[in-house]
C-alpha cells in the first residue's frame, strides 16, 4: 500500500542516519539537520545507536507503504564497525531497489570492497574543494593529504563497481566557486558524476554564515543547460542532471527558495537513534519510535505520523 503526505507526495526514499560521529568537522555541516548546525558537537555520539537488526525491521516495515531507495549517512557512516552488517541485513529486503551511502572518503579505499560485497550499490562522496589548504580549512582536517585521500578512495569505489559515483560538492562562495570547471574536469578523469549542492542553512538565513558563504546555483543550471548534449529529469526533487559533450554528467541539488525542490520530495530521514525526521530543514516536528525500535506497530505508528508532519518548506 502507497501511502501519501497531504501534498499528494509520496515516501520512496528513506535516509537513515547510522551514526553523529565524523572523523572530520566541515564547517557547513548539518548533521542531517539534527540539532545542531555547521559544527559536529559531540552529545549524542554516547546515545544507542540503532542495531542492524533494529534497522532492517525498521526498512521492512517502511517497504510495505512504498519505500523502495535506502541512503545511509552520518556523521561518517563508514566509522561504525558494522556497517557492513548494516547495508546486508537491507540487501536481504527484496523490495529494496537501492542501497546508497554518503561518506566523506577518507575510509574508501580500504572499504569499497567490502561495501560492495555487502550489497551497497553506490556511493557519494564529499569532496567539497580541491586545494589542500582549503579542504583542512573546510572539513578540520590536520593533514596535507586530505584530498589525495578522497581522491584514492573515489578510484577504488569505482574500481570496486559502486557505480555510479557521485562526488557531493558545497558550493562556497569566495572559496571553491571558482572550482566548478576543475570538478567538471576531475568527474571526466575519474568516470564520475559531479553534484553541486546550494548551502543549506536550517539555522536562519539571516545568519552571518550563510550570507557570507551562499552561492546560488540558478546562474550555473542556466549555463549548464546551454552546453548540455541531454538534460534528464530526476524523480527525487525534479532535480536536473546535465549530460555534458565529453560524456560528464552534472547533477545540481538546488533546495534553497525552490518550492519546486520541495513538492518533488520523496524523502524522509530516520535518525541515528530512532525518530523520524520529515524535513532536513526543521528539528522541531520529529517523530520517535516508542517503545522498542523492533516493534513493527510502534514503526508503522511513528512513520504514519512523521508523513502526516511531512509539509515543503519553501511554498
Amino acid at each position: 500500500m502507497i501511502i501519501y503526505d497531504r501534498y499528494g507526495r509520496t515516501v520512496k526514499n528513506l535516509r537513515i542516519s547510522v551514526t553523529s560521529a565524523c572523523n572530520l568537522n566541515c564547517i557547513y555541516c548539518h548533521r542531517e539537520g539534527i540539532y545542531s548546525f555547521y559544527h559536529c558537537i559531540k552529545r549524542d555520539i554516547n546515545r544507542r545507536l540503532l542495531t542492524p537488526d533494529e534497522i532492517k525491521v525498521i526498512v521492512e516495515t517502511l517497504v510495505k507503504y512504498g519505500v523502495r531507495e535506502v541512503k545511509l549517512t552520518g556523521g561518517e557512516p563508514l566509522l561504525r564497525r558494522d556497517i557492513t552488517e548494516i547495508i546486508s541485513k537491507i540487501r536481504e529486503i527484496k523490495e529494496i531497489e537501492d542501497i546508497s551511502l554518503v561518506t566523506n572518503g577518507h575510509f574508501l579505499s580500504e572499504m569499497a570492497l567490502d561495501l560492495k560485497k555487502s550489497g551497497l550499490d553506490r556511493v557519494n562522496v564529499s569532496l567539497p574543494v580541491l586545494d589542500p589548504e582549503k579542504y583542512s580549512f573546510i572539513t578540520g582536517y590536520k593533514g596535507k593529504d586530505g584530498v589525495n585521500k578522497v581522491i584514492d578512495g573515489i578510484k577504488q569505489a569505482i574500481n570496486a563497481g559502486l557505480n555510479p559515483v557521485k562526488i557531493n560538492v558545497v558550493v562556497l562562495n569566495g572559496i571553491n566557486n571558482d572550482e566548478l570547471n576543475k570538478f567538471i574536469d576531475l568527474g571526466y578523469k575519474l568516470g564520475a558524476v559531479i553534484q553541486f549542492i546550494e548551502l543549506q542553512d536550517p539555522n536562519g538565513f539571516s545568519s552571518e554564515f550563510f550570507k557570507k558563504y551562499y552561492y546560488p546555483l540558478d546562474k550555473l543550471e542556466n549555463e549548464l543547460s546551454k552546453i548540455a548534449e541531454k538534460i534528464y529529469v530526476r524523480e527525487m526533487h525534479n532535480r536536473k542532471r546535465y549530460v555534458l559533450s565529453n560524456g560528464v554528467e552534472v547533477e545540481v541539488v538546488r533546495p534553497m527558495f525552490n518550492r519546486d525542490f520541495c513538492m518533488h520530495c520523496n524523502r524522509i530521514r530516520l535518525t541515528h537513534f530512532g525518530e523520524f525526521k520529515p524535513c532536513l530543514m526543521r528539528d522541531d516536528n520529529h517523530v520517535a519510535i516508542n517503545g522498542s525500535l523492533s516493534n513493527i506497530e510502534e514503526i508503522e505508528k511513528a512513520f504514519f505520523e512523521a508523513v502526516k508532519r511531512r509539509e515543503p518548506y519553501f511554498d
